[in-house]
């Protein structure tokens, strides 16, 4: 099979594309044949050896993958040949990754693609839901009725942390240029403020009690300024900025009983997975939402998407990786 794989950690340039021998699927796995991968800055992570994960070399690489059932393994139940699925959670804990002609899935792992929905749109937009569900719901404890600020709310993550925050009920203010605005308020935004207004307390004049869930998919992370933003018993939800050093004002955060709470998608569990799993197809299916601009690139290019990514090239936009 085709594959795009590395060797050693190391940057982009590490990674060679070429033939692989193709997978079987074992006890509980799901042979995919691939239609689609993506990149994620996860990837990125886990091809240069900043976050740890059990790798057997050569290693393929990527996390997120749309393809047809070509076969099952033994005790695998529920997905004829041809069924089109989705899997998010490949190319870490040991499995391989997606970026492939074939990958063998854990069942467990892998979910029907909703009828009708395009396989593109779907791989770009699996990785950004899912982490929405898993920071907003899994660890924020999203309910209907709360305030959620979102800041670099019209990027891949913020724009779907604001659609999910919508459809459950939630009085979503978005923090976006404003150039953005009118996307934000299409995903469900009721106020959209620009970064400037938001820190010029313009966040505090249109929340006066406070928000409920604050969440900065912009990786800006002014943890001073999100707790003073939070309500009593609001949560702040940390999903970027790896190398930060933030100041963490204690005072503020035990005096009005609030809390700061980091989450990374590579260790969901399945559970928490097949449950953010259900929010990404109800997402897919709405139809709502959809990346800003795709670049459509062939698997061998899945090097320069690291590329792309590593230097800020994509801005928003989302690379499709085709497999076929």
């Amino acid at each position: 099979m085709d594959a795009a794989y590395i060797e050693e950690f190391g940057p982009a340039e590490a990674i060679r594309f070429g033939e692989l021998p193709a997978p079987r699927p074992g006890p509980g796995e799901v042979l995919v044949e691939v239609e689609a991968t993506t990149a994620n800055h996860v990837d990125t992570f886990v091809r240069s050896g900043a976050v740890r994960t059990p790798v057997d070399f050569p290693f393929v690489v990527g996390r997120d993958l749309v393809g047809r059932v070509a076969a099952v393994g033994p005790g695998v139940a529920g997905f004829p040949a041809g069924t089109r699925v989705w899997c998010n959670s490949m190319g870490h804990g040991g499995r391989q990754g997606a970026a492939a002609t074939l990958a063998a899935v854990p069942a467990e792992r892998l979910y029907p693609l909703p009828a009708g929905v395009d396989p593109r749109r779907a791989v770009t937009l699996a990785h950004p839901v899912a982490t929405a569900h898993l920071g907003l719901v899994t660890h924020g404890g999203l309910r209907a009725g709360r305030t959620v600020a979102v800041v670099g709310a019209a990027g891949n993550v913020g724009s779907a942390m604001v659609a999910v925050a919508a459809a459950a009920g939630a009085r979503v203010v978005a923090v976006a240029r404003a150039e953005d605005a009118a996307r934000c308020r299409l995903l469900g935004a009721e106020v959209v403020l620009d970064r400037r207004e938001a820190a010029d307390g313009g966040l505090a004049r249109v929340c006066p009690d406070g928000v409920d869930l604050y969440a900065d998919a912009a990786g800006a992370n002014d943890v001073p300024g999100a707790v003073a933003a939070l309500a009593r018993r609001g949560r702040l939800v940390l999903l970027a900025g790896m190398a930060d050093r933030a100041v963490l004002p204690v005072g503020p955060l035990y005096v009005a009983d609030r809390s700061v709470v980091g989450f990374a998608i590579t260790n969901a569990t399945v559970d928490e997975l097949a449950a953010a799993a259900v929010c990404v197809n109800a997402v897919l299916s709405a139809g709502r939402l959809s990346p800003r601009e795709l670049v459509e690139l062939p698997l061998s290019a899945t090097a320069e998407a690291h590329r792309m990514l590593e230097s800020g090239r994509l801005r928003g936009r989302r690379v499709v990786l085709a497999a076929r």
